[in-house]
């Protein structure tokens, strides 16, 4: 190949991943934007209510992992613990994405959602020890908790991974 021609990025990464690294990158792009600007706006630990009796932006910083897993774990171990997970996470989603064959776009979308979360959630992780949260939704008494764009990517994705698992044929 002539060390002068350029070949396009697609070419480069191979077709096969293009639609990951665009969709992954985007949720983990508006995810840390959107961390970014509530950072920037929100004082931590105070609420704004966007929605009476149903939503509030919250700034948060959760130690743990979902519904608080190992919050109140010595902070190295529970760094520690998560990076590693993600880390296997992530090498399970590229393993899986690479084996899906053609025909499943969907599958592809909820694995590539599924990167994006986790990837914007373990930058918090490497930058900050924790991640931000900041999305609270409740009825009354009864609070959600508070959650983040990767955690709704991670967990739509999850949703269309199950629905492929029980509704569409593998192969």
């Amino acid at each position: 190949m002539d060390a002068g021609v350029k070949r396009p990025m697609s070419t480069f990464l191979g077709n096969r991943y293009t639609r990951l690294l665009i969709i992954a990158g985007t949720v983990c792009i508006v995810d840390q934007l959107v961390k970014v600007l509530i950072v920037s706006t929100v004082p931590a630990y105070q609420t704004i209510p966007v929605i009476p009796g149903f939503f509030n932006l919250t700034h948060i910083y959760n130690p743990g992992g979902a519904f608080g897993f190992l919050s109140g774990s010595p902070s190295v171990l529970r760094h520690l613990f998560f990076v590693i997970a993600s880390i296997i996470a992530m090498g399970l989603i590229l393993f899986l994405y690479a084996k899906t064959p053609p025909g499943h776009g969907l599958l592809k979308f909820g694995l590539s959602l599924i990167m994006g979360g986790a990837v914007g959630n373990i930058l918090d992780r490497i930058r900050i020890g924790k991640v931000i949260d900041f999305l609270d939704i409740y009825i009354k008494d009864f609070h959600w908790p508070a959650f983040n764009v990767a955690d709704s990517a991670i967990t739509i994705g999850i949703g269309l991974f199950i629905y492929h698992l029980l509704f569409k044929e593998l192969n």
